[in-house]
């Protein structure tokens, strides 16, 4: 029987009392959706309403099937081994003691002879060259998650969900979801930023503040019709208020005549060769036009007033933001860093980095990339100074800011304000003010302590922290900037990078963010 899930008049309110939704409806049938939406929208909640880990408000949740979970963060328990992961623990033991003669009639007609080729093929198909007994803490992050991805495809569930399926994989682990997706027969349900796996899915729910809409087709189909819809919805809003100004305005038309056509009266009046049994009926007659000038216009305010507001009521009430850089005035033939025969890691004897050489030169934009577990990020740190090299040197030609993938720029602790004046001390309050409201955080926004926002609002405010200053980084040092942004706030901060006049160093595997922000070099690290 084909997957279905029907969500019916759903709502929702988290621990804190914030709602995310109220009255939803939604079917998920069979086929391949994308799940879009801004940063704290509540994506990642309704999965965990469809897998039953969460319980609604009220509405409620229907389907039929057996449902697969990959988790944003696979966090293994001690001791935990891909077996466990798997699920197979148990049936690979009862192989073992087939195999070795020890298993009972009832424990042989148990036993599944299919499991481990099974269980080798799951991993070769996501590139994983490890063997069931490989514990789970000695994989990278990216190595858990294709783990994951093999596990789930393992279990042949019919519908699958995946909450940010590509966040810290490589390049060859995109493309292992990617395959995977697109010969996925059964039903999958995909929250995700990354462009180019939204374009294997069959159609698109976006979540707003408004609801949901359905779109069919991948992510070049959804923006195009977005784009459709919001302009529409914009000029039926303008429409909408200039006809509320025009009601207004041949209203205040409408008094003035009448209440020149009243100034005549009471001037003739006034000459007194008018029968008072006249005059009390101009008065009565003036008096009721004035009021029956007033109900029309009001009627009229009020009709116009509703259309007015049922043409704002299509258009999502957003916090808009720019990324805006200051220029760095970085000289075209300037060296920004040099590395010469850079070695280190965390182990002397077996270092991870070694005799590591690069030039970047006035504003160029380089890409470091290779394999998850190569050593990237601890390139980054000999490069940045968070940890000293083994042998070789670094030398930096200006100002440079790095963002890590925990922006550890920032104090948790404190508010974005406290961090801004902090780390920009010539900066004055108001430039403060100015800035961070030019990234989305205005007025209170900005005391929020950095600790209680979202993954996507911590990068942001790290950015304008970063950059924002009078005298910014003559070299911007990036890792996997785009791991928890929606696509709205990708597209805002490549634009911004994009204008932006110093060099780039960026750690990314997302290949579309890259071309979009003008990488003109690329160095590859290799494993060794």
């Amino acid at each position: 029987m084909p997957i279905s899930i029907t969500i019916s008049r759903l709502s929702y309110t988290g621990p804190d009392g914030h709602k995310l939704f109220s009255n939803l409806d939604l079917t998920f049938g069979p086929g391949r959706t994308g799940l879009v939406g801004r940063n704290g929208v509540g994506k990642t909640t309704l999965l965990r309403l469809i897998a039953g880990e969460l319980t609604p408000s009220s509405g409620s949740i229907s389907g039929t099937g057996r449902i697969g979970v990959l988790r944003q963060l696979v966090q293994p328990g001690e001791g935990d081994t891909i077996a466990d992961l798997f699920g197979v623990r148990d049936g690979l033991a009862l192989l073992a003691k087939a195999i070795a003669g020890q298993a009972s009639v009832d424990e042989l007609a148990e036993a599944d002879w299919t499991l481990e080729a099974r269980l080798e093929e799951a991993l070769a198909a996501l590139g994983l060259p490890v063997t069931p007994e490989t514990s789970l803490a000695t994989l990278s992050g990216g190595q858990r998650t294709r783990a994951a991805l093999a596990a789930l495809a393992f279990a042949e569930p019919d519908l699958i969900l995946l909450d940010e399926p590509t966040n810290n994989l490589d390049t060859e682990g995109r493309v292992a979801v990617a395959e995977l997706l697109a010969g996925w027969r059964g039903a999958a349900i995909v929250v995700s930023h990354d462009r180019h796996l939204l374009e294997k899915v069959d159609g698109i729910v976006e979540l707003t503040t408004l609801g949901a809409n359905v779109y069919g087709g991948g992510w070049s189909h959804y923006r195009q019709r977005k784009a459709m819809e919001l302009q529409a919805a914009e000029h039926d809003c303008d429409v909408a208020e200039r006809q509320v100004r025009e009601v207004a305005r041949k209203a205040q038309e409408a008094r003035e005549k009448q209440a020149q056509r009243d100034a005549g009266g009471r001037r003739k009046a006034a000459k007194g060769d008018m029968p008072k049994i006249m005059l009390g009926g101009l008065k009565r007659r003036a008096e009721e036009t004035a009021g029956g000038l007033d109900t029309l216009a009001e009627k009229m305010a009020g009709a116009a007033e509703e259309q007015a507001a049922e043409a704002r009521a299509k258009i999502e009430v957003l916090t808009p933001f720019s990324v805006k850089l200051s220029p760095s005035n970085l000289p075209p033939g300037k060296v920004v860093l040099r590395a010469n025969a850079l070695t280190g890691g965390y182990d002397e004897a077996a270092p991870t980095i070694t005799t590591f050489d690069l030039e970047m030169i006035g504003p160029e934009r380089v890409a470091v990339t290779g394999p998850n577990g190569v050593g990237k990020t601890t390139l980054i740190k000999l490069l940045t100074g968070q940890l000293a090299p083994f042998s070789g040197s670094v030398q930096l030609g200006g100002p440079m800011a790095l963002l890590d993938q925990q922006v550890g720029l920032l104090n948790r602790d404190e508010s974005i304000v406290e961090n801004f004046r902090w780390l920009n001390p010539d900066s004055s309050e108001n430039d403060c003010r100015s800035l961070l409201a030019a990234f989305g955080f205005r007025a209170d926004a900005a005391l929020q302590r950095v600790g209680t926002l979202s993954g996507g609002e911590i990068l942001r405010a790290g950015l304008a922290c970063a950059v924002g200053g009078k005298t910014p980084p003559m070299l911007l040092v990036l890792d996997e900037p785009t791991n928890h942004l929606d696509v709205e706030a990708i597209e805002k901060i490549e634009a911004g990078l994009r204008a932006y006049d110093g060099a780039l160093l960026v750690i990314s595997h997302d290949q579309v963010f890259l071309d979009n922000i003008g990488i003109t070099r690329e160095v590859r690290l290799a494993s060794t």
